[in-house]
C-alpha cells in the first residue's frame, strides 16, 4: 500500500512540499450526477425555472469552484490553472443530468481536486437553482474519471 503523502512521521496532517517538482502539463477529468423527477429535468430542458438559467449558472459555479479549490480543500495548492470545461448531458431516460468537467494546468501538482470540486459545486448549484420544485434531486456518482501528469502518470477509470 502507498504512504499517504499528507501526513507526516508523527501522523498528523500536513501540506506536501513540491517546491522540488517540476511543473509539468497535468490534466483531470471527473465526472458526476443529479437526479431528478421528469418534470424538473424537463423545466431545465426548456428554461422554465424561475431562477433562471440553470445549466449556464452551474456552469459557471463550477468554473469558479475549481478555481477556489485551494480555499475549501485544506491541503491543496493553490494552482494557476489554465483551463476548467463543464459539460452537461440531460438523459430523459433516467432523468438526470450528467456533469463533466476538465481541469489543465502546467505546475507541480495535478488537478484532480478542482476538477471534482467543479463537478461537486456545478451540482449543488443545479439543486439551489432547482430546489423549489424538486426537492428530491440526488447528487451521485462524483468520480475521477481520467487523470494526466506527474509521477504517477496516466490513471483511467475501467
Amino acid at each position: 500500500m502507498k504512504k499517504l503523502s499528507h501526513i507526516d512521521k508523527k501522523g498528523k496532517a500536513k501540506m506536501v512540499d513540491v517546491s522540488e517538482k517540476p511543473a509539468t502539463f497535468r490534466e483531470a477529468v471527473a465526472k458526476g450526477s443529479v437526479f431528478m423527477k421528469p418534470k424538473t429535468l424537463k423545466l431545465i430542458r426548456e428554461m422554465g425555472i424561475s431562477k433562471g438559467d440553470v445549466l449556464g449558472v452551474a456552469k459557471v459555479a463550477g468554473i469558479m469552484a475549481a478555481k477556489k479549490t485551494s480555499e475549501l480543500i485544506p491541503m491543496c495548492h493553490p494552482l494557476n490553472i489554465s483551463s476548467v470545461t463543464i459539460e452537461f448531458k440531460l438523459d430523459s431516460k433516467k432523468n438526470k443530468i450528467d456533469i463533466t468537467s476538465c481541469v489543465k494546468v502546467t505546475g507541480q501538482t495535478g488537478v484532480e481536486m478542482e476538477a471534482l470540486t467543479a463537478v461537486s459545486v456545478a451540482a449543488l448549484t443545479i439543486y439551489d437553482m432547482c430546489k423549489a420544485v424538486d426537492k428530491e434531486m440526488t447528487i451521485s456518482e462524483v468520480m475521477l474519471v481520467e487523470k494526466r501528469g506527474g509521477r504517477s502518470g496516466v490513471f483511467k477509470r475501467s
